[in-house]
Protein backbone atom coordinates (compact mmCIF):
# COMPACT_ATOMS: atom_id res chain seq x y z
CA UNK A 1 0.00 0.00 0.00
CA UNK A 2 1.35 3.43 -0.98
CA UNK A 3 1.11 5.87 1.94
CA UNK A 4 0.39 9.54 1.23
CA UNK A 5 0.94 11.98 4.10
CA UNK A 6 -1.21 15.13 4.09
CA UNK A 7 -1.53 17.97 6.65
CA UNK A 8 -4.30 17.10 9.07
CA UNK A 9 -6.07 20.46 9.38
CA UNK A 10 -6.48 24.02 8.22
CA UNK A 11 -6.13 25.67 4.83
CA UNK A 12 -3.13 23.53 3.94
CA UNK A 13 -5.26 20.40 4.21
CA UNK A 14 -8.17 21.95 2.32
CA UNK A 15 -5.95 23.23 -0.49
CA UNK A 16 -4.20 19.86 -0.75
CA UNK A 17 -7.53 18.06 -1.03
CA UNK A 18 -8.56 20.51 -3.77
CA UNK A 19 -5.27 20.06 -5.65
CA UNK A 20 -5.65 16.28 -5.79
CA UNK A 21 -9.37 16.51 -6.59
CA UNK A 22 -8.55 18.63 -9.66
CA UNK A 23 -6.50 15.65 -10.86
CA UNK A 24 -9.21 13.08 -10.29
CA UNK A 25 -7.99 11.86 -6.91
CA UNK A 26 -10.43 12.45 -4.04
CA UNK A 27 -9.07 12.66 -0.51
CA UNK A 28 -11.59 12.51 2.31
CA UNK A 29 -11.35 12.79 6.06
CA UNK A 30 -13.22 10.28 8.21
CA UNK A 31 -15.27 11.39 11.19
CA UNK A 32 -14.51 14.55 13.18
CA UNK A 33 -11.45 16.78 13.11
CA UNK A 34 -10.20 14.93 16.18
CA UNK A 35 -9.88 11.73 14.13
CA UNK A 36 -6.73 11.36 12.05
CA UNK A 37 -8.18 8.93 9.53
CA UNK A 38 -9.09 9.32 5.89
CA UNK A 39 -9.37 7.64 2.52
CA UNK A 40 -8.27 8.01 -1.10
CA UNK A 41 -10.77 7.53 -3.93
CA UNK A 42 -10.14 7.41 -7.65
CA UNK A 43 -6.91 5.45 -7.48
CA UNK A 44 -6.24 1.98 -6.04
CA UNK A 45 -3.59 1.02 -3.55
CA UNK A 46 -3.13 4.43 -1.86
CA UNK A 47 -3.69 5.06 1.87
CA UNK A 48 -4.17 8.55 3.31
CA UNK A 49 -2.14 9.40 6.43
CA UNK A 50 -3.11 12.64 8.21
CA UNK A 51 -0.23 14.30 10.06
CA UNK A 52 0.85 17.74 11.15
CA UNK A 53 2.84 19.53 8.44
CA UNK A 54 5.86 19.53 10.77
CA UNK A 55 5.75 15.73 11.19
CA UNK A 56 5.72 14.93 7.48
CA UNK A 57 9.45 15.56 6.78
CA UNK A 58 10.40 13.17 9.59
CA UNK A 59 8.02 10.48 8.36
CA UNK A 60 9.36 10.81 4.81
CA UNK A 61 12.93 10.52 6.05
CA UNK A 62 12.09 7.45 8.14
CA UNK A 63 10.38 5.83 5.16
CA UNK A 64 7.11 5.40 7.01
CA UNK A 65 5.26 7.27 4.25
CA UNK A 66 6.05 7.22 0.52
CA UNK A 67 4.69 10.66 -0.38
CA UNK A 68 3.97 13.75 1.68
CA UNK A 69 2.72 17.30 1.29
CA UNK A 70 4.49 19.93 3.36
CA UNK A 71 6.31 23.22 2.99
CA UNK A 72 9.75 23.65 1.47
CA UNK A 73 10.78 25.49 4.63
CA UNK A 74 9.97 22.53 6.87
CA UNK A 75 11.80 20.01 4.70
CA UNK A 76 14.93 22.16 4.47
CA UNK A 77 14.87 22.98 8.20
CA UNK A 78 14.15 19.53 9.59
CA UNK A 79 16.21 17.43 7.16
CA UNK A 80 19.85 18.62 7.03
CA UNK A 81 20.63 16.39 4.01
CA UNK A 82 17.13 16.71 2.61
CA UNK A 83 17.95 16.02 -1.05
CA UNK A 84 19.46 12.65 -0.13
CA UNK A 85 16.31 11.41 1.63
CA UNK A 86 13.46 13.12 -0.24
CA UNK A 87 12.76 14.16 -3.82
CA UNK A 88 10.53 17.03 -4.92
CA UNK A 89 7.66 15.70 -7.04
CA UNK A 90 5.61 18.84 -7.64
CA UNK A 91 5.17 22.33 -6.21
CA UNK A 92 1.46 22.76 -5.47
CA UNK A 93 1.13 26.50 -6.08
CA UNK A 94 -0.20 27.51 -2.66
CA UNK A 95 1.13 28.09 0.83
CA UNK A 96 3.75 30.49 -0.52
CA UNK A 97 5.87 32.19 2.12
CA UNK A 98 9.36 33.63 2.36
CA UNK A 99 11.76 32.94 5.21
CA UNK A 100 13.38 36.31 5.91
CA UNK A 101 15.45 38.34 8.37
CA UNK A 102 13.65 41.42 9.74
CA UNK A 103 14.75 44.20 12.08
CA UNK A 104 12.97 47.16 13.74
CA UNK A 105 11.95 49.94 11.35
CA UNK A 106 13.58 52.45 13.69
CA UNK A 107 16.98 50.99 12.79
CA UNK A 108 17.23 53.45 9.92
CA UNK A 109 20.89 52.68 9.25
CA UNK A 110 20.36 48.91 9.06
CA UNK A 111 19.33 47.81 5.58
CA UNK A 112 21.66 44.89 4.78
CA UNK A 113 23.28 41.87 6.42
CA UNK A 114 26.55 43.81 6.56
CA UNK A 115 24.76 46.50 8.57
CA UNK A 116 23.30 43.82 10.84
CA UNK A 117 26.76 42.41 11.49
CA UNK A 118 28.04 45.86 12.48
CA UNK A 119 25.05 46.46 14.76
CA UNK A 120 25.47 43.02 16.37
CA UNK A 121 29.12 43.78 17.21
CA UNK A 122 28.21 47.18 18.65
CA UNK A 123 25.30 45.68 20.58
CA UNK A 124 27.55 43.13 22.27
CA UNK A 125 30.14 45.77 23.13
CA UNK A 126 27.44 47.97 24.68
CA UNK A 127 25.24 45.40 26.43
CA UNK A 128 27.67 42.59 27.16
CA UNK A 129 25.58 39.93 25.43
CA UNK A 130 24.79 38.95 21.87
CA UNK A 131 22.01 40.44 19.79
CA UNK A 132 19.05 38.05 19.91
CA UNK A 133 17.25 36.82 16.79
CA UNK A 134 13.96 35.01 17.45
CA UNK A 135 13.11 32.14 15.09
CA UNK A 136 11.65 28.68 14.65
CA UNK A 137 14.20 27.91 11.91
CA UNK A 138 17.48 27.54 13.76
CA UNK A 139 19.41 25.46 11.23
CA UNK A 140 18.46 27.47 8.14
CA UNK A 141 19.07 30.82 9.83
CA UNK A 142 22.41 29.76 11.32
CA UNK A 143 23.66 28.52 7.94
CA UNK A 144 22.45 31.64 6.15
CA UNK A 145 24.09 34.02 8.62
CA UNK A 146 27.31 32.02 8.64
CA UNK A 147 27.57 32.27 4.85
CA UNK A 148 26.81 36.00 5.10
CA UNK A 149 29.57 36.52 7.69
CA UNK A 150 27.25 37.74 10.44
CA UNK A 151 28.56 37.08 13.96
CA UNK A 152 27.84 38.17 17.54
CA UNK A 153 24.21 37.04 17.52
CA UNK A 154 22.25 34.42 19.45
CA UNK A 155 19.22 32.56 18.18
CA UNK A 156 16.33 32.35 20.63
CA UNK A 157 13.55 29.87 20.10
CA UNK A 158 10.12 31.19 19.21
CA UNK A 159 7.18 28.83 18.82
CA UNK A 160 4.51 31.50 19.06
CA UNK A 161 4.05 34.89 17.42
CA UNK A 162 7.65 35.54 16.39
CA UNK A 163 6.85 39.03 15.04
CA UNK A 164 5.88 40.13 18.54
CA UNK A 165 9.14 39.21 20.22
CA UNK A 166 10.83 42.53 19.40
CA UNK A 167 7.99 44.57 20.90
CA UNK A 168 8.00 42.24 23.91
CA UNK A 169 11.75 42.81 24.29
CA UNK A 170 12.62 39.12 24.13
CA UNK A 171 14.59 39.62 20.89
CA UNK A 172 16.14 42.44 18.87
CA UNK A 173 15.43 40.95 15.41
CA UNK A 174 13.55 38.01 13.91
CA UNK A 175 13.84 35.36 11.21
CA UNK A 176 10.42 34.08 10.20
CA UNK A 177 8.19 33.26 7.27
CA UNK A 178 5.99 35.93 5.71
CA UNK A 179 3.59 35.96 2.77
CA UNK A 180 2.37 39.55 2.52
CA UNK A 181 4.54 41.37 5.04
CA UNK A 182 1.48 42.91 6.70
CA UNK A 183 2.19 41.37 10.11
CA UNK A 184 5.78 42.58 9.96
CA UNK A 185 4.66 46.14 9.20
CA UNK A 186 2.03 45.99 11.95
CA UNK A 187 4.84 45.14 14.38
CA UNK A 188 7.08 47.90 13.00
CA UNK A 189 9.58 45.54 11.39
CA UNK A 190 11.30 45.69 8.00
CA UNK A 191 12.96 43.01 5.88
CA UNK A 192 16.66 43.44 5.15
CA UNK A 193 17.30 44.08 1.46
CA UNK A 194 19.42 40.91 1.23
CA UNK A 195 17.63 39.07 4.03
CA UNK A 196 15.80 36.47 1.93
CA UNK A 197 16.73 33.05 3.29
CA UNK A 198 14.33 30.76 1.42
CA UNK A 199 11.22 30.92 -0.76
CA UNK A 200 8.76 28.26 0.34
CA UNK A 201 5.48 26.76 -0.80
CA UNK A 202 3.44 23.61 -0.26
CA UNK A 203 5.12 20.80 -2.20
CA UNK A 204 4.55 17.11 -2.86
CA UNK A 205 7.64 15.13 -1.84
CA UNK A 206 8.64 11.50 -2.41
CA UNK A 207 10.65 9.55 0.16
CA UNK A 208 13.91 8.08 -1.12
CA UNK A 209 14.02 5.67 1.82
CA UNK A 210 10.52 4.13 1.81
CA UNK A 211 10.32 0.59 0.43
CA UNK A 212 8.50 0.34 -2.89
CA UNK A 213 7.38 -3.11 -3.92
CA UNK A 214 4.48 -4.63 -5.81
CA UNK A 215 1.24 -2.75 -5.16
CA UNK A 216 2.99 0.34 -3.79
CA UNK A 217 5.20 0.65 -6.89
CA UNK A 218 2.23 0.24 -9.20
CA UNK A 219 0.17 2.79 -7.23
CA UNK A 220 3.04 5.31 -7.34
CA UNK A 221 3.42 4.96 -11.10
CA UNK A 222 -0.34 5.45 -11.56
CA UNK A 223 -0.45 8.46 -9.24
CA UNK A 224 2.54 10.16 -10.87
CA UNK A 225 1.01 9.65 -14.31
CA UNK A 226 -2.28 11.12 -13.05
CA UNK A 227 -0.76 14.27 -11.62
CA UNK A 228 1.53 14.76 -14.60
Amino acid sequence: MLKLGVPSKGRLMEKTFQWFAARGIELTRSGSEREYAGAVHGIDGVALVLLSAGEIPRELQAGRIHLGVTGTDLVHEKLPLWDSVVEEVAPLGFGQADLIIAVPQVWVDVETLHDLDAVAAAFRATHGHRLRIATKYHRLVREFLRHAGVADYALVDSQGATEGTVANETAEAIADITSTGETLRANHLKILSDGMILRSQATLWRSRTAALEGEARSALDTLLARIG
